[in-house]
């Protein structure tokens, strides 16, 4: 299922996920997924993504002041609870944060082997690039894990989805 997925910098210092999430809870706003990583390797594999494709946007010294900086910071990807990404971007357009949003797919998958083949099995064969995937794994008899992808093509993983 396409769904929206926020992505933000948030200051890589003690308090501040707290913060974040418990306006989330004080609107009874569930996160679905989240995913959080030292905003410097993002930099870093942008840097070196730019260099392959050879078409950086500012000098490499540039990008290791740009790195630097970004220590100072996580990446923070979160899925809101389905119908609750306007009340999420609300709060965070209250609050000042910087955020930006972009559809992904989430999809339940069963807790056993294979699972995760069998799709990105169907992402090769559909010649669609898996940009990230993040999930969960839920040990419950008969629960299912949630697992988050940003493909490069949105439209044609919707298509693969709906015949997975």
């Amino acid at each position: 299922m396409i769904r929206t997925e926020i992505s933000l910098f948030l200051k890589n210092q003690p308090g501040e996920l707290g913060k974040m999430t418990e306006m989330f809870a004080a609107a009874d706003i569930n996160i679905d997924a989240i995913t959080i990583q030292d905003a410097s390797s993002y930099v870093k594999a942008l840097f070196k993504a730019r260099g392959k494709s050879l078409k950086r946007i500012a000098s490499a010294a540039s990008y290791n002041s740009m790195r630097k900086d970004s220590a100072e910071f996580a990446l923070i990807r979160l899925l809101p609870a389905d119908g609750m990404t306007n009340q999420t971007i609300d709060i965070l357009s209250r609050n000042d944060y910087i955020f930006d949003m972009a559809p992904v797919i989430a999809v339940e998958l069963e807790n056993k082997p294979g699972e995760l083949s069998r799709l990105a099995k169907k992402f090769g064969e559909a010649d669609v690039n898996i940009s990230y995937v993040y999930g969960s794994v839920v040990t419950a008899p008969g629960a299912k894990c949630l697992f988050v992808f940003c493909p490069e093509d949105i439209d044609q993983a919707a298509k693969i989805f709906k015949t997975a």
